[in-house]
């Protein structure tokens, strides 16, 4: 994942994921690149790094009977610098309580 993409949960609805572009768009436009002082750096990404701040970097997932729990219109997405938003391969860890049974 790169560092100025985010990752949240939310209803696969092609209306949706083009609401929340306009809207990250309104809060913090890509142009013009020079409003940024980060772009100074030769990077055209600081809107991206805005962007990844309001939506976040990770979620918390419910899981019930050792699968993930999601509602049922919902998938994890990843959005980052032109790459519009699409659904995430989600990896888990095998994980146990101390209290469980092998």
């Amino acid at each position: 994942m790169h560092i100025s993409a985010s990752v949240f949960i939310n209803d696969d609805e092609s209306g949706l994921h083009h609401d929340y572009e306009q809207w990250l768009e309104k809060l913090a436009p890509h142009e013009p690149v020079s409003q940024y002082r980060h772009n100074d750096t030769g990077e055209d990404n600081a809107d991206s790094h805005l962007k990844r701040q309001i939506m976040g970097r990770e979620v918390v997932v419910a899981i019930t009977n050792g699968k993930l729990d999601f509602g049922p219109w919902e998938q994890i997405f990843e959005s980052g610098k032109k790459s519009g938003l699409k659904s995430s391969d989600a990896e888990m860890p095998k994980m146990r309580s101390h209290d469980a049974p092998e």
